[in-house]
């Protein structure tokens, strides 16, 4: 990965591993939202709520959009799949790993018989 795409993986997963952004995550994602909508879910204040977003639009992982005064999220899917692959790409790399090592199990076990 690239400086740049290792900046974009940072952002995605700094903004993923909040619990509160999950969900908000996964509200916008099954359809779009007004923020403050958003914000009667969360014991919080609505500004705590606009800084969840707020971290979430900076990664790509939502789009935000003026309707009149309200302002609307709706989940990014493309961003999401590039997380999911992302983690795809590392369960290869470990899934590798494994595989060389039972590899190299079976070729002491036979050495030793």
């Amino acid at each position: 990965m690239s400086g740049g795409d290792e900046d974009r993986a940072d952002a995605l997963f700094h903004a993923l591993s909040d619990r509160t952004r999950r969900d908000i995550m996964r509200r916008v994602l099954a359809g779009e939202h007004s923020v403050s909508a958003l914000a009667a879910n969360y014991d919080m204040s609505f500004a705590a709520v606009q800084k969840h977003v707020a971290v979430l639009e900076k990664a790509g992982l939502l789009v935000k959009r003026r309707s009149g005064r309200k302002q609307l999220a709706s989940g990014d899917v493309a961003a999401v799949r590039s997380v999911a692959s992302m983690l795809t790409e590392m369960e290869q790399l470990w899934r590798g790993r494994i595989a060389r090592i039972d590899e190299l199990i079976a070729s002491e076990s036979s050495e030793e018989g």
